[in-house]
């Protein structure tokens, strides 16, 4: 049995009670098919040739015991359809949250490579063929199971001849059911890949639908999706010249039996072999038993979109966040605010080009840090290896001393604190946005943070104030407005440890003037790194690191650089020598 084969069935473990009531059920609803044609025979066999009164009496017996059956196969079909939906929704729920903790563990190296939309489709739509098929696979596996068994013992009973005429073709069937049952799976694992690909674009289109409609690019788009969407299309249409071709072979060599049993049953006739009443009988069992054969091609289907997408979510559970705690890690506690990097190198894959090399540098606490340079010079990167959103490839950053990999990720993330130029918002209002920085907090303490950010004023502008919704990623906000609340969520944060990701670069200088002065409340005390684009906001930083392809090219403070006219003073007079 194979790893993610046992994997799934341990999702049962939680509802073993209502699974086997489950099981129970389909075997009472199998029981009654296989019951109801050994009745016609008894019927047609032996009741038709008692005298009325003894048939009359024997009629009211047969229908109690058939009405008895009919109660017992609608609760049964009730049961399996209303609490074994429920036995899969609940194995979908513990699914769903068992990949949605794991997709939180993973480092931003993980998401680097991935598309939104097809993680998406794993947690979505794969979930749901997922669990369709633990619920229904159990049960129609037994079902077909009992019926099949049941029929066959039944018919060789009745007479072995017309058993062998029946299923001497069976070995064929199962030979061409297993040739194309490795064709359709490979087929349907296509298919999920093509559609968590059409769910990455059609992701990617609506996230950026302003940017598709200010270059009115609408045309290229649909291009694109025509694209992808025929893609699918191919995969569909391979999966299903499979699946046809499955269905219609086994579909073929069920009515296959029954002509066997016809054409053998009419021989044994004429032979006095056989019965006219054991061929009618023999006739409504191969129906008993040919129904539940397409069950089983139905299953296969199911099986196959099941399994697949059951494989893809293994595949996500088995990565291993690259970004973890060690087994020894200590909460960082009584935090000062010290940075050390201790000849730094970093490179984001294997292969690939070092963004930083042998970098050090200590930073005291309280200290003002500013970064400038070049895009792609390594300055968001530098500050990312303190929060330890990516680990250094040679040398060491630490915290007060203690290496940032000797330390619990949450003790080390809860004392830093990050506002970055392209601010995410959540959906919902602006309290719920601000006291996502401590979500303990009072509404007076919310409120507090927020008029340390300079935006209490304009919140209460607001329709309905902190209780306004702001929508998907805050897009009734400006850009300065969104700024001050990721501001006021750091301070409601209160961190010792901040980090300022060219947070007014993309500002208008009125907004910039006003979220300059939250930032700068915001830094006093603490140990503050600045990426700054707009050199004009750093002039008052105590050191002012020049970042470049070969590390730190210069540091000082604005005027030391100006005056070393290296390259911060390039870049300074680049900047404003319109004015």
């Amino acid at each position: 049995m194979s790893k993610n084969f046992k994997k799934m069935l341990s999702y049962y473990k939680p509802y073993r009670g209502i699974f086997w009531a489950d099981m129970f059920f389909a075997t009472v609803s199998a029981a009654v098919a296989l019951a109801i044609p050994l009745v016609i025979r008894y019927v047609t066999y032996t009741l038709v040739y008692e005298d009325k009164a003894q048939i009359m009496y024997q009629i009211k017996i047969i229908a109690a015991a058939l009405f008895a059956m009919v109660v017992a196969d609608c609760y049964s079909k009730f049961f399996i359809s209303n609490y074994g939906h429920v036995m899969g929704a609940k194995i979908e729920y513990n699914m769903r949250a068992e990949i949605f903790e794991h997709l939180q563990k993973l480092s931003f190296s993980f998401y680097d490579n991935q598309k939104v939309g097809q993680l998406m489709s794993r947690i979505t739509t794969d979930l749901f063929d997922i669990t369709e098929l633990m619920h229904h696979g159990p049960e129609n596996i037994i079902l077909s199971a009992i019926k099949i068994i049941g029929a066959f013992v039944i018919l060789v009973n009745i007479s072995p001849l017309l058993a062998l005429a029946a299923f001497i073709v069976l070995p064929f069937m199962f030979a061409y059911a297993y040739y194309l049952n490795g064709k359709m799976r490979r087929a349907f694992r296509q298919n999920r890949v093509k559609i968590a690909e059409i769910n990455g674009q059609i992701e990617d289109n609506l996230s950026g639908i302003r940017v598709v409609k200010s270059f009115a690019n609408e045309e290229i788009e649909k291009k694109k999706f025509k694209i992808g969407n025929a893609g699918f299309l191919s995969a569909k249409k391979n999966s299903y010249h499979y699946m046809g071709s499955f269905q219609a072979g086994l579909g073929a060599f069920t009515t296959l039996i029954q002509v066997n049993v016809i054409l053998a049953g009419t021989i044994l006739i004429a032979n006095g072999k056989v019965n006219v009443s054991d061929l009618v009988t023999f006739v409504l069992y191969i129906s008993v038993f040919t129904d539940p054969v397409r069950t089983l091609i139905d299953f296969t289907e199911q099986f196959q979109n099941g399994y697949s997408g059951f494989e893809r979510f293994c595949e996500i559970m088995e990565i291993e966040p690259d970004i973890k705690d060690r087994a020894d890690a200590k909460e960082l506690t009584d935090v000062r605010g010290d940075i050390t990097f201790e000849d730094v190198s970093f490179q984001y894959e294997e292969n690939t080009e070092q963004v930083l090399q042998h970098i050090n540098l200590t930073v005291p606490a309280g200290s003002y840090m500013a970064l400038v340079g070049a895009s792609g010079a390594g300055k968001s990167t530098l500050c990312s290896l303190i929060p330890r959103f990516y680990d250094v490839t040679e040398g060491a950053v630490k915290v007060d001393g203690t290496d940032v990999r000797d330390l619990t990720l949450k003790s080390l993330r809860d004392h830093i604190g990050m506002v970055q130029q392209d601010v995410y918002l959540f959906v919902g209002t602006v309290y719920e946005n601000i006291r996502y920085g401590r979500p303990d907090a009072t509404r007076e303490e919310v409120i507090e943070a927020a008029k340390n950010a300079n935006a209490h004023e304009f919140i209460m502008s607001l329709p309905q104030g902190y209780e306004t919704d702001i929508g998907q990623r805050g897009i009734k906000l400006s850009g300065g407005q969104k700024q001050r609340l990721s501001i006021a969520r750091v301070f409601l944060k209160n961190p010792p440890i901040l980090i300022f990701d060219e947070a007014t670069s993309a500002l208008d200088n009125e907004s910039e003037k006003v979220v300059q002065d939250s930032l700068e409340k915001l830094a006093k005390n603490r140990t503050t790194f600045v990426i700054a684009h707009r050199l004009s906001t750093i002039k008052n930083a105590e050191k002012i690191l020049v970042l470049t392809e070969n590390g730190i090219e210069e540091e000082g403070t604005h005027e030391e650089l100006l005056a070393k006219k290296g390259i911060y003073e390039k870049l300074y007079h680049m900047q404003f020598q319109k004015q």
